[in-house]
């Protein structure tokens, strides 16, 4: 993978170097990655709500991290498989899976290669907070159609293009409250969830259900809310 041209994938390397930088703290529940860390429960129910019993099916995490999604779901008996193109993120999660004794198939591989050797392969894809990440987020969504299998469910969350996100995710998360590094968002590269699910759509995608994940930085207290203007979660079916 390394002799290939980053800029030949769909991939951002300044995005990708900006993750390797504090992949030590993935798992540090008080560090960077703390509100991943408290509105994973939360997007771990929103997933079983819609596929039910996890045990045995086959889960694909694309943009995986440092896993900790992917090991939630495989500690519920699922067969998860999470692909990054971040190395040091990989590891940090191979790592932690073996401190943990989980068992998770980890791969440094993008989306849309992922798709080219797996097709309609997994009974759910998740694609959690990553379509921000990226130079061209309808290509993975494309990607994420291709690899589940027909009736299978990809789940997507991300950032909506709001003033209230900008207000929230940038100003007070990263510049007052430091509750994240200072740089992780960028605000043009949200998306409206009219846009995502335009995306799914033309690519086989039927979007069942969406919510939205209300965060507080004061209390730190999370939840799931009908409004989808900061970050929400969108479910579809595949046709």
């Amino acid at each position: 993978m390394s002799d290939i041209n980053t800029h030949e994938l769909n991939v951002n390397p300044d995005e990708i170097a900006k993750f390797e930088q504090v992949a030590a703290q993935w798992w540090d529940e008080t560090g960077d990655f703390k509100p991943l860390h408290q509105i994973n429960p939360l997007r771990r129910q929103f997933i079983c709500q819609h596929v039910g019993d996890l045990f045995a099916k086959k889960i694909l995490d694309v943009g995986c991290g440092g896993g900790i999604l992917s090991e939630s779901l495989a500690k519920l008996g699922a067969e998860v498989t999470g692909i990054d193109m971040g190395t040091e993120p990989l590891n940090i999660a191979k790592l932690h899976a073996l401190e943990t004794a989980t068992k998770v198939r980890y791969e440094k591989i993008t989306a849309e290669e992922k798709a080219e050797q797996m097709p309609e392969s997994f009974d759910v894809v998740t694609c959690m907070e990553m379509l921000e990440h990226v130079p061209d987020p309808q290509s993975i969504v494309k990607a994420c159609s291709a690899l589940v299998k027909p009736q299978g469910y990809v789940f997507f969350s991300t950032l909506n293009k709001t003033l209230k996100s900008y207000l929230l995710a940038i100003i007070a998360a990263e510049k007052l409250f430091k509750i994240v590094p200072d740089g992780t968002h960028d605000h043009d590269k949200f998306i409206r969830p009219s846009q995502l699910i335009a995306w799914a759509e033309q690519h086989n995608l039927k979007c069942i259900d969406a919510t939205g994940i209300h965060y507080n930085p004061v209390t730190e207290n999370h939840k799931l809310i009908d409004k989808l203007d900061v970050n929400y979660l969108i479910v579809c079916q595949k046709i």
